[in-house]
């Protein structure tokens, strides 16, 4: 890619990354044999919501699963101040989700595809055995 995802700005980072995971939570349903819309939405949601995300990072993080540079990345976005007040769940949570997804568009923006697909499939085995 053109751009150095280091230099980016941390919310940036989580507008990329938020478009990545929901195109990868999409294929993902529709693989499993999901295929109607409505039905669809709601199963997406379980693995998009602020909640679910930020379940995640925190996981990764209690599970040490992520490298120190990666831990960075996760603390940048978390501490990202983004202006617009979460509607349906609290600040910390929001602001985990956000570091969830700043650390899958820095992946993607750095070309970090392996790794970046490993921690999207471990975000979907996370959610599904929270559910």
């Amino acid at each position: 890619m053109a751009v150095d995802a280091k230099q980016m700005k941390s919310l940036a980072l989580a507008y990329m990354g938020d478009a990545v995971y929901e195109v990868h939570i999409r294929q993902y349903l529709l693989e499993k044999g999901n295929v109607k819309p409505h039905l669809l939405h709601k199963k997406a949601i379980t693995f998009v919501s602020a909640k679910a995300q930020a379940a995640v990072v925190r996981a990764w993080l209690d599970q040490s699963v992520l490298s120190d540079e990666e831990q960075m990345i996760v603390a940048r976005g978390r501490n990202a101040k983004s202006g617009s007040v979460p509607k349906n769940t609290s600040v910390q949570t929001y602001r985990y989700g956000t570091a969830f997804e700043t650390l899958l568009g820095y992946l993607y923006l750095s070309d970090q595809e392996e790794r970046l697909q490993e921690l999207m499939q471990d975000a979907v085995r996370l959610v599904e055995a929270d559910d």
